[in-house]
């Protein structure tokens, strides 16, 4: 056996390491996990936004209108 027909064969997961099946593929994720993942994500990965000076008025969507 050459060295690229050794290095071409599969090896075995290293003892205690899950092998490549042990994640989730995509047809063993529902969408609604999908979903929340990204929601996940994104609730993450957004900063917090500054509050509003206590004199400021507010503006925006939601606010109040005279």
């Amino acid at each position: 056996m050459s060295a690229s027909e050794r290095d071409a064969q599969p090896r075995p997961p290293a003892p205690g390491l899950p092998g490549p099946s042990a994640a989730p593929g995509p047809a063993q994720l529902s969408m609604s996990d999908l979903l929340a993942s990204c929601a996940a994500a994104s609730a993450v990965s957004t900063p917090p936004r500054d509050p509003a000076p206590a004199g400021a008025a507010a503006s925006g969507p939601g606010a109040p209108t005279e």
